[in-house]
């Protein structure tokens, strides 16, 4: 499996390589914030905390956590807010999962064999701060670029799993990738606004 390319810095992108919980908390935050500064945020939690253990961040003092998440420069555009996000989303890999994040994927399904890409779209979307649009692109990242492909995911995924778009986070594998993804995200917005007139 070859190392993401989500920053564009080497020792971030292989944080995000290495660190499924890392690769989490970089999908919460991307949201009202450039991609590319969303998915370093996991890094500076850990080069300030010491670590990106789940059980670590939930049960860190919340007002302690906000002041790491909020100095600058901040994990966020909206730090504080988002503070309370990361430390939800550790609670509820922690409680549902042990601490372990890749149970969201290889926990039995309903069958009692591999879940399906429904039901690992179901527990994304069960996190505090996933929707469903946000489910859907961290489960499209993870077939696409983790090679983690339960029965259906593309399907699952929406548009978000088609092979060879470049409309989210999903398809970004180098810079030149990154603009396209840009110019997917502006020519869609653009649409919207027109529709809307």
């Amino acid at each position: 499996m070859t190392a993401l390319w989500l920053t564009g810095d080497p020792e971030t992108d292989q944080l995000l390589t290495d660190d499924p919980f890392a690769l989490l908390i970089g999908m919460l935050l991307d949201q009202q914030y450039p991609m590319e500064h969303a998915f370093a945020g996991p890094r500076k939690i850990r080069d300030r905390l010491g670590t990106l253990d789940p059980h670590a961040i939930a049960d860190k003092d919340p007002d302690e956590f906000v002041a790491m998440a909020t100095t600058p420069p901040a994990i966020h555009r909206y730090g504080r807010s988002m503070a309370g996000r990361v430390q939800a989303v550790a609670h509820a890999v922690v409680d549902g999962y042990d601490g372990d994040v890749t149970r969201i994927w290889t926990d039995p399904g309903a069958a009692g064999g591999a879940p399906t890409g429904p039901e690992v779209l179901a527990r994304l979307n069960a996190l505090p701060g996933f929707g469903e649009q946000k489910a859907r692109i961290f489960l499209a990242l993870l077939g696409k670029q983790r090679g983690i492909q339960p029965e259906g995911w593309r399907e699952a995924a929406g548009h978000y799993g088609d092979e060879g778009s470049h409309r989210s986070i999903a398809d970004v594998t180098s810079a030149d990738s990154l603009v396209k993804v840009r110019e997917f995200k502006k020519a869609a917005k653009a649409a919207a606004r027109a529709a809307k007139a």
